[in-house]
């Protein structure tokens, strides 16, 4: 305490001597500018501090005595950030000083400014507040302050009051040297460095000043906007909205591979959300803090809510996902193989052209791409079958890659393409088979297939048309299913190479149902679709006439969209005891339970 009462005693009687001191008697300064910084007492913010100053050759002043308020003796430091990205790191000044240190706590430097904003703090532990931002402009002719203006804008009472808060916009602009710097202060509480929109939240009165310095160092005059904040009255009745989003490394079909991350999010945009809340495979409903990772191989289902601080909670929603294992390491190349199709003479010649198909299968990461080279020129992908119409010889070279980057060996086919027999002018013959299990009428047992054949002896079956039922024409590649119940008519036709068009041929058959049918009213679409969501799953018959969109039932009565989820969980699991479907079949049509309106 004694040393205390004597610092101060000294400092007082140190600046009373410098007071007593002519100007005249101190040495002349030999830069273009003096910044002085002070502190006292306070561990929360420098007693004074310059916030610009101009680019150039500066002498730095750093005073912590009794003459600038510190009774105490308390030490700090005036040390320019050199780390920070955003400001200028050029200055390495680090100043400890207190009342008892050999300079009375009064120290001096010479640094070199450069324009840009500088960051300064005080090193003590615990007087990380103590900080603050240096502009230094370049300086030149302008003399021309900015201009500054300020604009506020939120949800207003009909008598202008803001509810709940008020947002205050400030803009500048300079025509000369360049905006530097925007300031502002909400009621009286000190300028500071302009960022972005400043929300005042808290009810009462408020003034906002604000001003701007450009890069010349010209400040404007100080601006003033004021209001009042009040607070809202509307009572908050409406539930948070809260969505949830599935991540990680997927398959093609859409599973996650090892773990699947889930993100839940909620917004409310009266009484603000209070929590989230949620529930995994069944489990009891636990706080959301933060994402969930789900690593279990498996379907799983993820329940979800939120709560608002007037407590009111939205619905309960819920996503479906599944996560498979790992795939193990790839190390097998593609198998690859080629077929030359097209019509042929007995010697096996193609007649006037010949189709190159390559085709390629991969059981582990699957196949990446197919490349083949034709007659010598460079390998080129492969999309679609290659006709070649080129007579003479031909060599086709092809392989594969897998997505894990193995290669297949490369493989070649040779083969020959003649000109087509240009005194053809004989169609082709063709005719079909329609083939099935039938009744005692005669009638086809749940399907008909047709098989459709034909010959050309001189240039060759270009291709086989068939229609169906009277509908368009379409190229016939292999026996056709008919499933449908009822008569049904199908025509069919061939053109030879040389263009000769056969007669249209036509077979009439009736297809009836099968033994006893549980659902007569069958829906008999062909995939499982669920509110419109196509889950890519075969829609089969179950075994007694009713298919899996019978059993789903997507019209009947469900107390809530979750009743409808839990009936349809319910249902895929007795189709997976019973083989009809796989877990990852499964999979896919709960999670289209699950995006649908059903419900609801």
């Amino acid at each position: 305490m004694i040393r205390r009462v004597l610092a101060t005693v000294l400092g007082t009687a140190l600046a009373a001597a410098l007071v007593a001191v002519p100007s005249s008697a101190l040495p002349q300064a030999v830069v273009a500018q003096v910044l002085t910084w002070t502190a006292n007492d306070s561990t929360t913010r420098y007693a004074s501090a310059p916030t610009t100053a101009v680019a150039g050759e500066t002498t730095i002043v750093f005073e912590n005595s009794a003459a600038t308020g510190n009774t105490s003796g308390m030490p700090h430091t005036l040390t320019f950030d050199t780390s920070t990205p955003g400001y200028n790191h050029d200055v390495n000044l680090n100043i400890l000083a207190n009342p008892f240190d050999a300079n009375g706590g009064r120290h001096e430097a010479t640094v070199t400014l450069t324009p840009g904003t500088y960051r300064y703090f005080c090193a003590i532990p615990g007087h990380s507040t103590m900080v603050g931002e240096l502009t230094v402009t370049s300086g030149g002719g302008d003399t021309t302050p900015p201009t500054v203006t300020a604009e506020v804008s939120g949800n207003r009472e009909p008598d202008g009051d803001y509810l709940g808060s008020a947002t205050v916009t400030v803009t500048a602009s300079d025509a000369q040297s360049g905006v530097a710097l925007i300031e502002y202060e909400v009621d009286d509480t000190g300028f500071q460095r302009y960022t972005g929109p400043v929300v005042v939240s808290t009810l009462g009165d408020h003034s906002v000043q604000y001003r701007a310095t450009d890069a010349a160092g010209n400040v404007s005059p100080d601006g003033s906007v004021s209001f009042r904040v009040v607070e809202p009255t509307p009572v908050d009745t409406t539930p948070p909205v809260v969505s949830a989003v599935v991540t990680g490394d997927r398959e093609p079909d859409g599973d996650y591979i090892g773990s699947a991350l889930v993100t839940l999010s909620a917004e409310d945009t009266e009484s603000g959300v209070d929590r989230i809340e949620y529930s995994l495979d069944g489990a009891a409903f636990v706080r959301y803090t933060e994402p969930v990772l789900v690593n279990q191989v498996g379907t799983h289902m993820v329940h979800y809510r939120a709560r608002d601080v007037a407590g009111n909670t939205s619905p309960e929603r819920m996503e479906s996902f599944t996560v498979v294992a790992p795939p193990v390491e790839d190390t097998t190349p593609p198998t690859v193989s080629a077929v030359i199709s097209g019509n042929r003479e007995p010697d096996g010649d193609y007649i006037g052209s010949a189709t190159v198909t390559i085709s390629a299968s991969d059981t582990e990461s699957g196949v990446d791409r197919i490349e083949y080279s034709l007659d010598g020129a460079a390998f080129v992908r492969y999309t679609a079958p290659v006709e070649v119409t080129a007579l003479g010889a031909h060599m086709v070279h092809y392989l594969a890659r897998d997505v894990a980057g193995n290669t297949s060996p490369e493989r070649m086919e040779s083969f020959t393409v003649v000109a087509p027999d240009p005194g053809d002018t004989t169609p082709p013959t063709v005719s079909a088979v329609v083939s099935g299990t039938r009744d005692g009428d005669g009638n086809y047992i749940g399907s008909a297939t047709v098989t459709i054949t034909a010959t050309d002896a001189q240039s060759g079956v270009d291709r086989i048309e068939y229609s169906r039922d009277g509908g368009d024409w379409t190229d016939y590649t292999e026996p056709v299913t008919i499933d449908s119940t009822g008569s049904h008519t199908v025509q069919y036709r061939a053109t030879d190479v040389a263009g000769n068009v056969s007669d249209v041929g036509t077979v009439s058959f009736r297809v009836v149902e099968t033994g006893p049918d549980a659902c007569p009213d069958s829906d008999t679409r062909s995939m499982v679709i669920i509110d419109g969501y196509d889950t890519g799953v075969a829609n089969v018959d179950t075994g007694n006439g009713c298919t899996i969109n019978d059993l789903i039932d997507e019209d009947g009565t469900y107390a809530d969209h979750a009743g409808f989820v839990r009936h349809v969980d319910s249902v895929t699991d007795e189709l997976v005891a019973g083989g009809t479907l796989t877990l990852r079949d499964k999979g896919s049509i709960v999670r289209a339970a699950a995006r649908s309106d059903i419900g609801n």
